[in-house]
């Protein structure tokens, strides 16, 4: 099976003042398409710049990356955004909608980058709101809806470019317990899917919902473990 990430050898320096910070020290790893996986670390662990690295917010000081097949360790800016607006989508901890823009308008943004008609713009947005549960929310604006129905957008808008991979940071961080867990359950179902989810977060009973665990600190690879018994529940949720 080829690997839709392969991170070789990858190392992240920043000058800060006089010294030299080693964010990432030497990583590697292969993530396959249609796996689940958890990236944890504390604080300074180097997994926020691992994050901005696999969504090609950032490269490294040495070392590969692969995506899809394709080295993006020595592209240039215009194709760095390319890549993202193509091969991956994206989920913040704060939503980041556009506030005065409906619920299909911001699920349509990434179609207007990628020079999709407007036409079919519409029509692909509102097919994965209804994925979503929010089919009857495509007129509604952020601050009309709920912190769990805002990260749904937010998830609609991800992979309505159709992204070989979901990466979310801290998905659940700004929402309740609850809602939290209903987010993971649609995380579930994305990845009985077929979808390659990458979960950036610090929180062990969230991280347990994945398949695999990738943990780093001080900048290396500490352990990369299989999650024996995920935590499951998808079809408990109506979506």
């Amino acid at each position: 099976m080829n690997p839709v990430i392969q991170v070789e050898n990858i190392t992240k320096h920043y000058q800060l003042g006089t010294q030299l910070v080693k964010a990432l020290n030497g990583v590697s790893f292969n993530i396959n398409k249609n796996e689940y996986v958890s990236l944890m670390g504390p604080s300074g662990s180097g997994k926020s710049t691992m994050m901005n690295m696999l969504g090609c917010l950032d490269t490294p000081t040495s070392g590969k990356y692969f995506l899809a097949g394709q080295d993006v360790s020595e592209l240039e800016d215009d194709e760095l955004a390319e890549i993202r607006n193509k091969e991956i989508g994206f989920v913040f901890q704060t939503f980041n909608l556009l506030p005065r823009s409906n619920c299909l308008a911001n699920v349509e943004l990434p179609l207007i980058y990628a020079g999709v008609s407007s036409s079919e713009r519409k029509e692909r947005a509102f097919q994965m709101l209804e994925r979503v549960g929010l089919g009857d929310r495509v007129d509604h604006k952020p601050n009309e809806l709920s912190g769990g129905q805002r990260q749904r957008v937010a998830i609609a808008r991800a992979l309505v470019n159709n992204p070989s991979i979901l990466l979310a940071d801290e998905p659940t961080g700004n929402l309740d317990t609850k809602t939290g867990i209903e987010i993971m359950h649609l995380f579930e179902e994305l990845y009985n899917a077929g979808h390659t989810i990458i979960v950036v977060t610090h929180e062990e009973d969230i991280a347990e919902h994945s398949r695999r665990i990738i943990r780093l600190r001080d900048g290396v690879l500490e352990s990369d473990r299989k999650v024996e018994n995920p935590i499951l529940g998808a079809k408990q949720v109506s979506m």
